[in-house]
């Protein structure tokens, strides 16, 4: 049993959608910003319900490798009838398609990433496109000094390929990387490739009405409560 924590890592990897930025609010407000009447809670929670779902597709080889921004307009058009949105016009479907280009960072991000920053290299590790990720950290000032994406490696989390890559990127030991990141499964997936895992708590990613359980894994190297707490714990 591990009864003190291993050395610092040098690498920073972070998980984004939910870890980073809040994509149930996000969706929710743009969507119902074009349709009042639309539950935009039951909006968020379906198109990102599809997300694991269309990724499998591509995985399975049914469809070939595609940017997330497409996967989510593939979802969206699901869903428009569904909702009571099937008369969007193509500029409408496409500005809601980029509403995940526009998602809020949680409140603690921006000055804990800062933080952060001073003694890490960070940068992120998400199955979003590079265009998507670049626009969403100059809209929130996400300050990374580096966007790693599916994209670069042409497999999606969890392919062992991601995470070691983000290894072979900066030259460094798979040991000596941390993925940050508020789902255990991503965070299992990072372990069995010998990353160091840090867990941090988001109750309201799915939205008020549907907190998640934040019950502990040992196995994680850190467990923190937002960036400003990790921070602390590493030193910053």
């Amino acid at each position: 049993m591990r009864t003190h924590p291993p050395s610092h890592p040098q690498v920073l990897a972070f998980d984004v959608f939910g870890t980073v930025v809040d994509w149930h609010s996000g969706i929710a407000r743009e969507v119902q910003a074009l349709r009042p009447a639309v539950d935009g809670d039951a909006f968020a929670l379906a198109w990102r319900a599809g997300y694991q779902p269309a990724m499998r597709r591509v995985m399975a080889g049914e469809l070939g490798w595609t940017l997330i921004d497409d996967l989510h307009r593939l979802i969206l058009d699901t869903l428009l009838a569904r909702f009571g949105l099937a008369d969007l016009t193509e500029a409408e479907k496409k500005h809601l398609n980029k509403a995940w280009h526009r998602l809020d960072p949680w409140p603690d991000v921006v000055a804990g990433l800062t933080r952060l920053k001073t003694r890490f290299t960070i940068c992120t590790l998400s199955n979003g496109n590079i265009g998507l990720l670049t626009n969403m950290a100059r809209h929130g000032g996400l300050p990374w000094d580096c966007i790693l994406s599916a994209e670069v490696f042409r497999a999606y989390k969890p392919d062992p390929a991601t995470y070691l890559g983000v290894a072979r990127v900066f030259d460094v030991a798979p040991c000596e990387v941390m993925l940050v990141a508020a789902h255990q499964d991503d965070l299992a997936a990072a372990r069995a490739c010998g990353l160091q895992t840090a867990y941090i708590e988001r109750p309201a990613e799915f939205g008020a009405a549907h907190p998640k359980d934040l019950t502990p894994d040992p196995a994680n190297t850190r467990h923190a409560q937002d960036f400003l707490a990790l921070a602390d714990q590493l030193g910053c």
